[in-house]
C-alpha cells in the first residue's frame, strides 16, 4: 500500500522505487507480438483478473486454439480481433510490488502513426517490438524516430521470436547492434536490448532457461527498475494556472489560491516567482497540498499556491520562478504531428491550446516535412495531412511562454484544435526536432547555374 504522507523535499530514485508511477508505450511492426508481450507480461505478472483470462480461453477456444490467445487481452476492437492487429491505442493499468504502470499498446501499421505519437506522449519509456527472423525494417526506424522525437528518455528494443531462431546469440546480437546504431544516431539517450520469446514467456516476467547467454534483465524486471524521475529539484520549475480558489467563507474570507498540477521542477515558499505572460512578480506566501500546508512541492503534484500581493492571476497563466522564466512570444516554431483526417494548411486559422491557456493563432509557413524512411526534410509541402510529421511556424494572438520541448515535454508541447468543432488537428513540439537531417534539393530554387 502507498503511503499518503508527503515528504518536505524530493526523494531520490531508489526511494521513490516502490512508488513511483512508470508510463510506457509498446510499438512494433505488424505480427510482431506486442499484444502478446502486453498479454504475456499481464497474465505472468497475475495482473489479470479470474473471468478475463476465462473470457480469453473461451474466445480462443471458439478460434480453434488450443492455448489461450493472450493478445485477446489488448485488442478489445471486434476488427483488432478479427484481423489479428491492433488499430487503437489500448491503455492497461497495472502494478507489482515495486511500481505501478501505465501502459499504451500502440499499433504498428504506417497508417496509425499518429496513433503511436498519441501513446508515446506521455511515456517515460518506450518497447520497440522487433521479430528475430525479419531484424530491423523500415517500420523499426519509423518507430525509433518517433520515439526519438517525442524525446522518450528510455527505449527498449525486445528481439521477439527467438524461439523461432533457435534463440541464437548471434541472431540478437546483430540486431541489437543494428538498432542501437540507428537509435544513438537519431539522439535516444538510453537503448536496453532484450531477447524474448512472448508467446513462450521467456525473459518477459520470468529469465529464460533457452538463452543462458544472455545475463541482463527480464522485460518487467527492467520496468520496474528503469529510473524515471530526474533530479526534480533543479528542473525549469512551471506550474499552469488551472483553477482560482476563493471560498469567501466565514472562515477563509480573504483567501485567494491558484491551484493547478506542477508541470516541471520544484516551489518553494519565500520563493520569487513571475506570473506569465502579464510579466508581474511577487513572492509564494504559502503552499497547500491535500488541504494541508507545506514548505515544498514538486513535479506532478496538485498544489494551491498563495501569493504575497494582491496580482492579477487566472486560468492560462504560468507561474514560474523569477530567476528562470522563459520567454513569452507570438510567434511559434515547432515540429508537429499532423493527427486530423483534413488537412493542416498554410493560412488554416486555429486555436492553440498550451498547458491551461488556449489562444487564437494562424499557421504561417510549412516549412518542410519530415519522412520517417529515411530522414530527409521535403521543403515547402503545401500541407501536412493524417500521420505527416513536419515544421510548422504558427502566429499567435497572444503571447505564450513556451520552453523547447527538448527542455520540457509539459511546457514545450501544445496541440491545434478546430475552432468550429473543438477537434484535435495536431499535436505539435516546440523547438528544433529530434536531428538535422539534410533537406531534399528544391528545384523551385535552381536558377540553372552549374558550379
Amino acid at each position: 500500500m502507498t503511503s499518503t504522507t508527503e515528504p518536505t523535499e524530493p526523494l531520490s530514485v531508489g526511494q521513490l522505487s516502490a512508488t513511483t508511477l512508470l508510463r510506457f508505450a509498446t510499438a512494433g511492426s505488424v505480427d510482431d507480438g506486442k499484444s502478446t508481450l502486453v498479454g504475456r507480461l499481464l497474465h505472468d505478472s497475475k495482473s489479470i483478473l479470474t473471468d478475463q483470462l476465462e473470457a480469453v480461453e473461451h474466445a480462443s477456444r471458439n478460434r480453434g486454439q488450443d492455448t489461450p490467445d493472450l493478445a485477446l487481452l489488448t485488442d478489445g476492437l471486434r476488427a483488432e480481433r478479427e484481423q489479428g492487429i491492433t488499430i487503437d491505442v489500448a491503455y492497461r493499468y497495472f502494478a507489482t510490488a515495486r511500481r505501478r504502470f501505465i501502459l499504451a499498446d500502440t499499433p504498428g501499421h504506417v497508417q496509425y502513426t499518429r496513433n503511436m505519437v498519441t501513446g508515446a506522449s506521455t511515456a517515460d519509456l518506450a518497447v520497440v517490438l522487433v521479430d528475430a527472423r525479419n531484424g530491423v525494417i523500415e517500420q523499426t526506424r519509423r518507430h525509433a524516430a518517433v520515439a526519438a522525437l517525442l524525446r522518450v528518455p528510455h527505449v527498449v528494443l525486445a528481439v521477439n521470436k527467438m524461439d523461432l531462431v533457435g534463440y541464437e546469440e548471434a541472431v540478437f546480437a546483430a540486431i541489437a547492434e543494428e538498432f542501437t546504431a540507428y537509435a544513438t544516431e537519431l539522439g535516444v539517450p538510453e537503448i536496453t536490448a532484450i531477447p524474448i520469446s512472448a508467446l513462450a514467456g521467456d525473459n518477459v516476467v520470468e529469465p529464460s532457461a533457452h538463452m543462458d547467454w544472455y545475463g541482463g534483465p527480464t522485460v518487467l524486471e527492467h520496468l520496474e527498475t528503469v529510473p524515471v524521475s530526474h533530479d526534480l529539484a533543479h528542473c525549469h520549475a512551471r506550474l499552469p494556472v488551472q483553477y482560482v480558489i476563493r471560498p469567501q467563507t466565514a472562515e477563509h474570507p480573504d483567501y485567494r489560491g491558484y491551484a493547478g498540477q506542477i508541470a516541471a521542477g520544484t516551489f518553494r515558499v519565500g520563493e520569487s516567482v513571475t506570473v506569465l505572460p502579464s510579466g508581474r512578480t511577487t513572492t509564494i506566501s504559502g503552499i497547500d497540498l491535500l488541504g494541508k500546508p507545506v514548505d515544498a512541492a514538486w513535479t506532478t503534484q496538485s498544489v494551491t499556491v498563495l501569493l504575497a500581493d494582491d496580482i492579477d492571476v487566472s486560468r492560462g497563466d504560468l507561474l514560474v520562478p523569477s530567476k528562470d522564466a522563459p520567454p513569452t512570444t507570438q510567434d511559434v516554431e515547432a515540429t508537429v504531428c499532423h493527427v486530423a483526417d483534413e488537412p493542416l494548411t498554410v493560412g488554416h486559422r486555429v486555436l492553440l491550446k498550451h498547458t491551461t491557456r488556449t489562444v487564437k493563432a494562424i499557421v504561417k509557413d510549412i516549412p518542410s516535412r519530415l519522412t520517417l524512411d529515411d530522414l530527409s526534410l521535403h521543403p515547402h509541402p503545401g500541407q501536412l495531412v493524417a500521420n505527416d510529421i513536419g515544421r510548422v511556424k504558427i502566429r499567435t494572438a497572444e503571447p505564450l511562454p513556451v520552453d523547447s520541448y527538448a527542455d520540457s515535454r509539459r511546457t514545450g508541447a501544445f496541440i491545434l484544435i478546430d475552432p468550429a468543432d473543438g477537434t484535435t488537428l495536431t499535436a505539435g513540439m516546440v523547438g528544433e526536432s529530434f536531428a538535422a537531417p539534410q533537406p531534399v534539393k528544391d528545384e523551385s530554387d535552381d536558377d540553372g547555374w552549374d558550379f
